[in-house]
């Protein structure tokens, strides 16, 4: 292999682990309260993590340098992005009752790594197995709308249960049914997302409503299989 070819294949893992650069920033935002900066940094997360298996794949990365495992380091950074700094987003933020943070910080972060570490977290036909710890997407519709924190502590204990509960929870970008429509769909809450932001999280009611409904339409492709 050519010195360029390694280069290039390396550089996708080093895009894979630039998610846990932005994890780091993102930690320090909400260390600092700039809960909006936070989300900003987990979403280009989530757009490195959408886009690095595909190059990797394209350039085949597992074949050109079978030395680094591009698997664990998805891992590696998923866990810190999707449940780690949501965890501590949530516990330290006020959205739980008083005395009660950390206890659900520690729920999100024990129940997430056991999830990472099930072998059999996907079906054979993509779906993820369970409630697929999306800790930061959990904390953004919690920051979002605001319930009250009974309301809020009641879903991340029904949620940390889900994880270990065997229905299917739909993968956008894997799963063939509805392909077109999940991808539609992502594209469309991505851009209400930002909105959201631009907002300092106060959008009003037809976007959180149409964010809503879209996580309506996520969670109900996957019970409606597992029918």
């Amino acid at each position: 292999m050519t010195s360029l070819s390694y280069i290039r294949a390396f550089s996708v893992h080093v895009l894979t682990a630039s998610g846990a650069a932005l994890a780091l920033l993102a930690l320090m935002a909400a260390v600092h309260g700039t809960f909006n900066l936070m989300f900003l940094c987990l979403g280009l997360a989530l757009i490195v993590d959408g886009v690095d298996g595909t190059i990797a794949r394209t350039i085949k990365v597992a074949e050109r340098l079978p030395r680094w495992s591009g698997d664990v380091l998805d891992l590696v950074v998923d866990f810190v992005t999707y449940v780690f700094v949501p965890a501590y987003a949530i516990a330290a933020s006020g959205l739980l009752p008083a005395g009660f943070g950390a206890a659900g910080g520690v729920l999100v972060v024990v129940t997430g790594a056991l999830y990472f570490a099930d072998r059999a977290m996907k079906t054979p036909d993509n779906y993820f197995r369970g409630f697929p710890t999306l800790w930061n997407v959990v904390a953004f519709y919690l920051f979002l709308l605001k319930p009250a924190p009974w309301v809020s502590a009641g879903l991340v204990l029904l949620l940390a249960i889900a994880t270990f509960l065997p229905f299917k929870f739909l993968h956008p970008f894997r799963v063939e049914r509805l392909r077109a429509v999940s991808m539609a769909a992502v594209i469309l809450w991505s851009g209400l997302g930002a909105y959201a932001l631009l907002t300092a999280l106060d959008p009003g009611p037809w976007v959180a409503g149409g964010l809503v409904l879209l996580a309506v339409y996520f969670v109900g492709v996957g019970l409606t299989e597992t029918r």
